[in-house]
């Protein structure tokens, strides 16, 4: 199957799912451009999974349409083609506990058509002493080091990461990340989930939340739910010998010595301060700007979902969808 290259790994429109008398995705729509790392954050229950489950073929929807690199998913006919050119990590993939990491990756490499070399996957996931290990005897951390391992060995144009760091230590969070951003700036598409609200901002282009079924916000990390335009606080430490009413600004709050102004216009109040600071031969010890954390906003957009477990529901088990 020929695509255009410029065309969007994934195209999501009206998309619609339910269970009985659940709407489990109401409506969802988004895309995704090539070299895209996109994020999909919602709290359990929130129709995140089944939308992924979707993308990936292993779950029908009722209604909307959905192109994954260029088909439809749910089409018998090209499922075979998509899922070689597709990798999915999962939190939990069944792995054969009596092979060593080697063989484990080499078998999954020979269901793609153009699979990585082995060794250099065992390389990029961290994994090169335990390369003749065998895999019941590997860490929570190292086995899901293979995990990733698994999603990335058929070289795939598209790849699911869900929960990719989980259980693994800061050096092995850094070290995904880096994988992560390497995958990307060599073409992979990649569509993450993540309940690491440091991770989405690290690794993704662009966010979408979903609640109750609905994407509820959308945008880059830094802009979603108003992030970029919203109110900022800017904090500091006061200077020996100055009070409160000495300062050229109105404080919003003060604790132990440090105080704080919350303003929408951070420009004007911190010129006012450094000038005013300048002019006496101060210093501002601790001075920082921030806004509402990316987390505040997913907590805000999501904190009134009901939490209700799509996985529960009858579906692809892991097994099945990490097969390629």
């Amino acid at each position: 199957m020929v695509e255009s290259a410029s065309a969007p790994s994934v195209v999501v429109d009206g998309l619609r799912k339910s269970y009985g008398e659940l709407r489990a995705v109401d409506d969802v729509s988004f895309t995704v451009a090539r070299g895209e790392v996109f994020a999909i954050l919602g709290p359990n229950g929130a129709g995140k999974t089944t939308t992924i489950e979707i993308l990936e073929g292993f779950r029908t929807r009722d209604a909307g349409s959905v192109r994954v690199l260029g088909t439809d998913p749910a089409d018998r006919r090209t499922q075979r083609w998509l899922r070689s050119r597709m990798g999915v990590v999962l939190q939990e993939l069944a792995v054969e506990p009596f092979f060593t990491v080697r063989q484990v990756l080499a078998r999954n490499a020979a269901f793609y058509p153009s699979p990585r070399l082995v060794d250099e996957v065992i390389q990029l996931v961290g994994l090169t002493e335990k390369r003749d290990t065998l895999v019941k005897n590997l860490s929570g951390g190292q086995q899901r080091r293979l995990d990733v391992g698994l999603g990335v060995v058929g070289h795939p144009e598209l790849l699911f990461l869900d929960e990719p760091t989980t259980g693994l230590d800061p050096s092995g969070r850094r070290d995904s990340w880096d994988l992560v951003r390497q995958l990307a700036a060599e073409g992979t598409t990649i569509i993450l989930t993540s309940h690491y609200m440091d991770e989405v901002e690290a690794l993704a282009d662009r966010v979408v939340v979903v609640a109750d079924g609905r994407v509820v916000a959308g945008g880059t990390p830094a802009s979603i739910g108003g992030r970029d335009v919203g109110e900022a606080t800017i904090r500091f430490r006061l200077p020996d010998g100055v009070v409160p009413g000495e300062l050229p600004v109105t404080l919003g709050g003060e604790r132990g010595g440090e105080v704080w102004i919350r303003t929408t216009d951070e420009l004007t109040e911190l010129h006012a301060l450094t000038g005013w600071a300048l002019e006496r031969g101060v210093e501002l010890p601790g001075l920082t700007v921030s806004r509402v954390t990316l987390e505040d906003v997913y907590l805000r957009l999501t904190g009134s979902t009901a939490e209700h477990e799509n996985g529960d529901q009858p579906g692809a088990t892991a097994s099945e969808r990490g097969a390629g």
